[in-house]
C-alpha cells in the first residue's frame, strides 16, 4: 500500500494546569503556540523502509504519530494510503509500534502474542488458527527460543530488550499490516542487537510491506541499509530521497565531512546547524541554508512523486465490510479474565497478604474472644471491624487496577481489541477471589472465636453481607481509579477519605442505655433509615451496580480525550 503525505503541518498550543479539581487551560495566544511540523512531504512505497532522521526535538516522533493519525488536534495537509484517507478498514492494516514497550510482565513471550492474536484476529479464523498465526509470527522474529520466558518489568528480570522489541513488533505482525510504523527501535539497545531489529524491519518491507521508522543515531552499518531517507531539522525538511544519494547530494550543494565519520553523525551535525566549526549562534543561519537548498533542488520533485503516484481507490464499501471489533463482547470478556488472572494470580494471592489476613483474624478473635451473641454494646466494635475489614482491601486493590492499566488500556483501544465495557467488567471479576476470599477468612475465624449465633444461617447471612460490603468497596475503589486514572497519588488520598467518610453512619460511636438489643434497635440505624433488611440489602446492590457504571463512564470520557 503506498503511503503519501504532503504539506503535513501540525502545531501545538501551550497549556497551564489549574487547581486540584480545574481543567487545563489552553492558551489561545498564538504567540504560546509552537508549530512541530512546517509542510513536510514525501511518500513510501510497498517494499521500501523510510528512515526519518534528524536530532531531538526534530519532529520525527510527532510526524510519525501524525502519519499513524494519533496526535490529538488538527494536523493540517494531506495523509493517503493509496489515495484514500485514514478509515477503519485502513486502520486494520496499519501496524504502530511505539518507542516504549508495553506488556504485563508475568505473561511469556508466547502468552504475549496468543492474547493478542485471540483478541485482534477476526472470527473467521478458529482459536486454533489463531493461535498458529501467533506461532508463526514468533517463528518469523526468531523468538521460539524464549517463548516460554516472561516478558518482566523494571523490578521482574525477563526477556532482553531486542526480544521485547521483536515480541513488540509481533503483536501488530499478528494482523498482517501492509503499513508499519516504528518509533526508535533501536533506542537503547547495543549495536549488534540494534542491527538484528533494523535486519528484521528491512526483511518486513522485502516482503511487500511499507515500514517507516524513526532512528535517533544509527551506525554507519544501519545507515546503507534504509532505502529512503527523511532528514528533519525543527520541523522542516533537509533531505527527502533515496539514502544512497543523501551524501552526493550534500556534496552537491557545498557540504562534505571534513573527516572520515559515520554519515548519520554528519547528517545530525547538519540538522543541528553544526558544519565546519562554526559557532552555536551561527547554527540557524546554516539551518535557513540547507532549507533554501532543499525548496531550491528537490522540493518541487518531491511533491511531484507525491501527487503523480497517487491511485485513487474506489472501493467505498470497505468500512461496512470491517467491523469496530473482531471479536464478540462474550469473547473479550473471557478472554481478558483469562489473560487477566494468569498475570495477576502471583499477586493476588501472596504470602504477605495471606499473613496479613491470618494475623488480623486471630488477633481480632482474642480480643473479642467469647464476647457472646447478645452483648450488642461489646461487639459493635467488632461489628464495625468487619465493615471495615471488608472494605479496605478490596478499595485498595482495586484502586490502582485502572491508574496502573491506563498506558495498556490506551494502547489497546487504539488498536480495537475490545470494548470498554467488556474491560470494566472483566477487571470486576478477576479481581473477586481477592476480594471475597479475604473477608472470608477473615469472618470464618472471628465468627466461631467470638462465640456469635452459632448455627449455619447466622454465620452464613453475616458473610454474605460482609461479601456484599466488599463488593461495594471494590466498586468505589474502581470508580476512584477511574475519575483519577492519570494520578495514582491522588487516587490514594480520595481512596483514604472516601474510606474515613465511610465509617461516620457505622453507629460505633452511639451508644445506647440498653446493655443489650437488637441492632435495628440503635438510634442511628433508625436515623439513617436502614432498620429494614430488605431495603439495606438492597440498597448495598444498587450501590454494586452503580459505581461500577460510574467507572465505565469516567473511562469513557478518559478514552475519549486520551
Amino acid at each position: 500500500m503506498k503511503w503519501q503525505f504532503e504539506d503535513v503541518t501540525y502545531q501545538t498550543k501551550t497549556s497551564k494546569r489549574g487547581g486540584l479539581f480545574c481543567k487545563k487551560e489552553t492558551s489561545s495566544n498564538e504567540d504560546d503556540s509552537r508549530l512541530i511540523l512546517k509542510g513536510v512531504s514525501g511518500s513510501v512505497l510497498p517494499g521500501e523502509l523510510l528512515a526519518i532522521l534528524g536530532p531531538s526535538g526534530s519532529g520525527k516522533t510527532t510526524l510519525i504519530n501524525a502519519l499513524g493519525a494519533r496526535l490529538k488536534g488538527v494536523t493540517k495537509g494531506t495523509i493517503t494510503y493509496n489515495g484514500k484517507k485514514l478509515s477503519k478498514s485502513v486502520k486494520r492494516n496499519l501496524g504502530f509500534v511505539p518507542q516504549h514497550d508495553l506488556f504485563y510482565s508475568h505473561l511469556t513471550v508466547l502468552e504475549t502474542l496468543v492474547f493478542s492474536a485471540l483478541l485482534r484476529l477476526p472470527n473467521s479464523l478458529s482459536k486454533q488458527e489463531k493461535i498458529a498465526h501467533a506461532c508463526a509470527v514468533m517463528s518469523e522474529l526468531d523468538l521460539n527460543h524464549c517463548k516460554d520466558t516472561i516478558m518482566g518489568g523494571p523490578l521482574l528480570r525477563g526477556v532482553s530488550g531486542g526480544e521485547r522489541k521483536r515480541v513488540s513488533i509481533g503483536q501488530e505482525l499478528l494482523t498482517n499490516p501492509s503499513l508499519l510504523l516504528v518509533d526508535e527501535p533501536t533506542s537503547g539497545l547495543d549495536s549488534t542487537t540494534a542491527r538484528r531489529i533494523v535486519v528484521t524491519l528491512c526483511d518486513l518491507a522485502k516482503s511487500g510491506r511499507t515500514v517507516v521508522m524513526t532512528i535517533h543515531q544509527p551506525s554507519s552499518k544501519l545507515f546503507y541499509m534504509f532505502q529512503k531517507i527523511l532528514l528533519l531539522s525543527d520541523g522542516t525538511t533537509l533531505y527527502f530521497g533515496k539514502g544512497e544519494h543523501v551524501m552526493n547530494y550534500f556534496y552537491s550543494i557545498g557540504y562534505a565531512p571534513s573527516v572520515a565519520m559515520n554519515p548519520t553523525d554528519f547528517l545530525l551535525d547538519l540538522a543541528s546547524g553544526i558544519y565546519g566549526g562554526n559557532l552555536e549562534d551561527e547554527a540557524e543561519a546554516t539551518k535557513q541554508v540547507l532549507i533554501s537548498a532543499f525548496e531550491s533542488n528537490l522540493a518541487s520533485q518531491v511533491k511531484m512523486e507525491v501527487r503523480s503516484s497517487k491511485v485513487e481507490f474506489h472501493n467505498t464499501s470497505e468500512d461496512e465490510v470491517f467491523g469496530q471489533y473482531c471479536t464478540t463482547w462474550w469473547q473479550q470478556f473471557t478472554i481478558l479474565i483469562r489473560r487477566g488472572f494468569k498475570e495477576r494470580k502471583y499477586e493476588q494471592f501472596s504470602i504477605l497478604i495471606i499473613c496479613k489476613v491470618l494475623a488480623a483474624s486471630t488477633i481480632s478473635g482474642l480480643v473479642w474472644w467469647h464476647a457472646g451473641a447478645n452483648q450488642m454494646k461489646d461487639l459493635v466494635g467488632l461489628l464495625f471491624y468487619y465493615t471495615q475489614f471488608g472494605a479496605y482491601l478490596p478499595m485498595i486493590i482495586s484502586i490502582f487496577i485502572f491508574p496502573s492499566d491506563h498506558e495498556m488500556l490506551m494502547k489497546e483501544k487504539s488498536c480495537y481489541m475490545y470494548r470498554l465495557s467488556s474491560y470494566v467488567m472483566a477487571n470486576s471479576v478477576i479481581e473477586l477471589p481477592v476480594v471475597l476470599s479475604m473477608p472470608t477468612i477473615f469472618v470464618t475465624i472471628t465468627y466461631w472465636m467470638v462465640g456469635l449465633k452459632p448455627n449455619p444461617l447466622s454465620f452464613f447471612q453475616t458473610l454474605a453481607i460482609v461479601l456484599l460490603y466488599a463488593l461495594v468497596s471494590q466498586g468505589i475503589g474502581l470508580a476512584i481509579g477511574a475519575i483519577v486514572v492519570n494520578n495514582q497519588k491522588l487516587a490514594t488520598t480520595v481512596g483514604s477519605f472516601s474510606s474515613i467518610i465511610s465509617t461516620h453512619p457505622c453507629g460505633h460511636i452511639n451508644n445506647n442505655n440498653n446493655a443489650t438489643c437488637s441492632a435495628r434497635d440503635y438510634d442511628v440505624i433508625k436515623h439513617v433509615g436502614i432498620d429494614h433488611r430488605v431495603f439495606s440489602v438492597f440498597a448495598l446492590v444498587a450501590m454494586v451496580v452503580v459505581y461500577r457504571v460510574i467507572a465505565y463512564f469516567a473511562l469513557v470520557i478518559v478514552v475519549k480525550h486520551s
